[in-house]
């Protein structure tokens, strides 16, 4: 008797939070406890919007829905004004980390601006080191199930970002993997930061630059061509060097097919693009024909807390949206894990003894 194998089905979400997750484009100062902000504000008599956990959470999510670019850069005035202090920069990190082990996920990299922490006077280093020993603390109390790395992001309407630069090389071997440039892209684009992409390169170092969101090729290009990016911040506007024909047929132009060619990994946020209008909704979404194309897709929550979203809502929405299976999440979760700033044997380690048994399992 012959036995049909039965058609893969869609995971619920249970499953897909059950399921090893890679998470490579995450903002520390995005992704704050609203209860964890009220308290730290109190502490430092730092006025909220709103006056319980709650109600702030609400007030967070709904000022990054309102369309206004203008507002939804206002909240991160409220979380960054609570992470001036070594402790707090702790707490944050720590919590950050036990909220993703609550989720799944596997593998971290979180990234944050140093420059944007020293007002209460902390240096560089002391900002970098109260971050790192949140990290620790909580890696150490999830006995093994996690492994998070820093970057370290300049913002590029400032000129701090070869000190960054500097900094990220002098912690790579004490937790930080890489370095990235965030904030505005229109009128500053990635090569006034040359000189900081150049220096990387002679160290040997990893570098990621948010390019392709809401600014369009010229980025992207710029990105890659002139500054070398191992990783795409968000990408989603690759699409913009893509038609699809009529009859279906897909011509890919001379930038997109580099990007594919060369497997340049693509971090996209579906949540967060929906939310700065990148996209129009889930369904979409350019992830989907991405993913068909069989570019480096990977997943990504961006802002936890502004787009109030996880690594389990990111993937779920997709099965909803795009009918994937767990076979689909497992290859977006690989190519995360092929795409993470860690040594190659590590990279391999954790694909072969976690996430592929993490997939089968949960397949059988």
């Amino acid at each position: 008797m012959t036995v049909t194998p039965a058609e893969p089905t869609s995971p619920s979400r249970d499953q897909v939070r059950q399921a090893p997750k890679v998470l490579l484009h995450d903002h520390l100062d995005g992704g704050l406890r609203p209860a964890t902000i009220v308290e730290l504000a109190a502490e430092v008599g730092h006025e909220l919007p709103a006056p319980d956990a709650e109600s702030l959470g609400r007030w967070f999510v709904e000022s990054a829905d309102s369309g206004s670019l203008v507002r939804y850069l206002e909240t991160f005035d409220h979380t960054v004004a609570v992470m001036q202090t070594g402790p707090a920069l702790t707490r944050v990190a720590r919590e950050c980390v036990e909220d993703l082990v609550a989720d799944g996920v596997v593998y971290a990299e979180v990234r944050y601006a140093p420059e944007q922490h020293v007002e209460g006077g902390l240096t560089l280093h002391e900002v970098v080191a109260a971050v790192q020993e949140g990290f620790d603390a909580a890696t150490a109390a999830a006995g093994g199930r996690i492994v998070v790395r820093q970057l370290l992001t300049a913002m590029r309407h400032q000129a701090r970002s070869m000190e960054i630069a500097e900094l990220a090389v002098a912690w790579r071997d004490k937790g930080v993997a890489g370095f990235d440039i965030a904030g505005a892209e229109a009128g500053y684009p990635p090569t006034r930061h040359l000189d900081a992409f150049e220096y990387l390169q002679r160290e040997n170092a990893h570098f990621t630059i948010h390019a392709g969101e809401a600014f369009g090729l010229p980025s992207i290009w710029q990105a890659i061509q002139w500054c070398g990016a191992d990783r795409l911040g968000h990408g989603v506007r690759i699409v913009d060097d893509i038609t699809v024909a009529d009859d279906g047929t897909v011509r890919l132009g001379r930038l997109a097919a580099y990007v594919r060619d060369m497997r340049i990994p693509l971090e996209m946020c579906p949540a967060s693009n929906i939310q700065t209008g990148a996209a129009a909704s889930i369904a979409e979404h350019p992830i989907g024909l991405l993913t068909d194309l069989r570019f480096r897709v990977t997943v990504n929550t961006d802002n936890r807390l502004m787009s109030d979203t996880s690594m389990t809502s990111e993937m779920h929405a997709l099965v909803e949206a795009f009918g994937y299976t767990l076979g689909d999440l497992r290859w977006f979760t690989i190519n995360a894990m092929k795409s993470a700033f860690l040594p190659f044997d590590e990279r391999l380690a954790i694909i072969d003894t976690v996430i592929k048994p993490g997939y089968a399992a949960l397949e059988a």
